[in-house]
């Protein structure tokens, strides 16, 4: 099981800060964001991880490394070198399939943004060994709304799918799920693609599983949010 960190994005929002330095590379409490997500991967036993960047994308590798130090081996897909620039994250995630199912038998793998805090999240191998016997296209991890996305994203269904038009409560996707390459395959690499209408194509044939996040979660969006994070 591999995964990768969306770190591509220019971090508008958070201007002047990402004037000079990629969101996911901004610290939180002494430490750049990417790294809890790296860390906590390390952890649950994933030693490959992909990073996808445009942005800055030389910083990363000038600050990560090749992974050692984390006890992993760190992948970079750059999408600066492509004409059309960062791909949105459907597109990055297809680009980057090479790199994160490298032989026919690989099927599956983690995805993070590199913008979201999640000190709680433990990439447990034991979700990974349930998805890989289930028969879903993607399992999205939803959190309760905030205040700036308070319409949230998705339902779940009492069968543990996600709903995008439901009467009942609605929770925003936390930015972390397992998914496997068929869901990304028909996109060509090098174009740009959205996540969301692959995720409402599983939705109609039933194949996009859902379940609420445990623990803390902040989308690091703002300079207000990232200052909040480090008392």
């Amino acid at each position: 099981m591999r995964a990768i960190i969306l770190a591509a994005g220019r971090g508008e929002r958070m201007r002047p800060l990402t004037d000079t330095t990629p969101k996911p590379l901004l610290c939180v409490r002494g430490k750049p964001l990417i790294e809890f997500h790296i860390e906590a991967l390390a952890a649950a036993g994933v030693h490959d991880i992909v990073i996808n960047t445009a942005w800055l994308s030389e910083q990363f590798p000038a600050q990560l490394g090749d992974g050692a130090r984390f006890g992993v081996r760190l992948h970079f897909s750059d999408e600066s070198m492509e004409p059309v620039g960062a791909l949105e994250t459907a597109g990055g995630i297809a680009r980057a399939l090479p790199l994160l199912c490298p032989a026919a038998a690989d099927d599956a793998f983690w995805v993070v943004a590199g913008d979201v805090f999640l000190p709680d999240f433990r990439f447990e191998p034991a979700a990974a060994e349930r998805f890989l016997r289930s028969e879903l296209d993607a399992q999205l991890w939803l959190t309760h709304n905030s205040p700036h996305h308070p319409k949230g994203d998705f339902g779940i269904s009492a069968e543990g799918l996600a709903l995008s038009d439901t009467t009942g409560p609605r929770y925003t996707w936390a930015s972390v799920g397992l998914f496997r390459r068929r869901l990304f395959e028909r996109i060509e690499p090098g174009t740009k693609a959205a996540l969301r209408p692959c995720l409402e194509d599983a939705i109609r044939r039933r194949k996009l599983g859902a379940e609420l996040l445990n623990g803390a979660w902040v989308d690091v969006g703002t300079v207000e949010r990232l200052a909040a994070l480090q008392d």
